[in-house]
């Protein structure tokens, strides 16, 4: 069992962070605040700080989710845990809700049930009633709802419910560019909240119901709604280690990352071809993994790009802050870092520009992570609070940042 443990750790040390080359680690500044620039008339805070909390030191937190009353609730995949920040509480004290958890990352709440992502699947948390001072937690009942997802390679999993009353999760590639032997990979998926496959194509007769709602997706960690047009928006990581040329060199600028629109059915390219920086309407077909004759003429280019390699993780739109109106149609993208380029990219939060439903423009918000080739954060996830303002994790620093505005 203890080797199991210590397989997981290691396994998910890698999958999390990255690999060595990935920006230094540099000690947080003592004020934090002072630290990173933002526009004129925002202002952050430290949330919570899990550096303060012993037994979740090192908890590395990644996904956020709020519940009806508005507390947050946040996933630790390297120790196992979920847990549970009070709205309103002045210190912040974590609520443990489970323990002994998958690899735990995205999280729900399906009515008064907290749906989570392990590694390899999803399930479901139960309040337990008699746990009346916590709030109902640590819960007594973790239910499997879907099993068998292919682990490895990108492992974590994100997990949401969409406008359609479904579920929706992502399967990332086992690879950095290969041919998938499991359709599974590489995917965003959806299912029904009672476990059943609901993806883009009906099936008929003996044929199993397939889940398999996007595919062409190396890993797509976040995704979000547009709030009139109900698009779905999800950010994907592009593929390593790649040239414009035939057995070139490594140009650190490609692959650009993307923001996808997302539709049943689609292909979105990997990992034969990738969006053009310059002009997303086309798809460039990588010269040293072609695919099929014209196949990239036919798979769907992204709705906008970002710098290659910064890792585009968490998304939010931002009509239900309480900011000024000139951010209430936009969307903000924490770009997690790169891992593989001679010059640091992300570490950053940045803002996504919409021209009704679609993104016109990417431009910084949150800067300050990052300073030269070393880091003292990296931006994981980011949810809009109860109190209309914006949360955000950080697996690095190991705290979650509030950002308002002072207006």
């Amino acid at each position: 069992m203890l080797l199991r443990v210590l397989l997981l750790m290691v396994t998910l040390s890698f999958s999390l962070a990255g690999c060595a080359n990935e920006a230094k680690t540099m000690p947080v500044p003592k004020s934090v605040a002072n630290a990173i620039q933002l526009p004129e008339g925002f202002k952050l805070e430290v949330f919570a700080d899990f550096t303060k909390h012993p037994p979740l030191t090192r908890g590395a937190p990644r996904m956020m989710a709020l519940d009806a009353a508005g507390n947050l609730y946040v996933s630790m995949p390297r120790q196992g845990k979920v847990v549970m920040l009070a709205r309103n509480q002045p210190e912040n004290q974590a609520v443990l809700v489970a323990d002994n958890l998958n690899a735990p990352h995205g999280l729900v709440f399906v009515g008064e049930k907290l749906f989570v992502a392990h590694q390899d699947g999803i399930v479901v948390l139960e309040k337990d009633p008699q746990a009346t001072s916590t709030h109902g937690w640590p819960t007594k009942t973790v239910t499997s709802l879907v099993k068998n997802l292919p682990t490895g390679g990108h492992t974590v999993k994100t997990l949401k419910l969409g406008p359609d009353g479904l579920l929706y999760i992502n399967v990332g590639s086992s690879c950095n560019v290969c041919n998938e032997s499991d359709p599974l990979r590489a995917t965003i998926l959806r299912y029904t909240t009672d476990g059943k496959a609901a993806g883009a194509l009906a099936t008929l007769g003996r044929h199993a119901p397939n889940p398999i709602f996007a595919s062409g997706l190396r890993n797509s960690q976040g995704f979000a709604w547009h709030p009139q047009s109900q698009a779905m928006f999800a950010t994907n990581n592009g593929a390593d280690n790649r040239s414009e040329i035939k057995n070139g060199p490594v140009n650190d600028e490609l692959p650009p990352e993307h923001l996808n629109l997302i539709a049943a059915g689609k292909h979105y390219g990997w990992p034969y071809c990738w969006g053009v920086a310059k002009d997303s309407q086309g798809m460039y077909s990588d010269p040293n993994f072609a695919g099929e004759a014209d196949f990239c003429k036919s798979a769907t280019p992204p709705a906008i790009t970002f710098v290659s390699h910064s890792t585009p993780m968490g998304i939010t739109f931002l009509d239900k802050t309480n900011w000024p109106a000139e951010y209430k149609h936009d969307a903000i993208v924490a770009l997690h870092g790169s891992w593989n380029r001679k010059t640091p990219s992300g570490y950053k939060l940045v803002s996504v520009r919409f021209d009704g439903d679609m993104p016109i423009a990417v431009s910084d918000f949150a800067t300050g992570w990052l300073h030269g080739n070393a880091a003292f954060g990296r931006p994981v996830d980011v949810i809009v609070g109860a109190d209309g303002a914006l949360y955000v994790s950080d697996d690095r620093a190991d705290v979650i940042y509030r950002i308002s505005s002072k207006q």
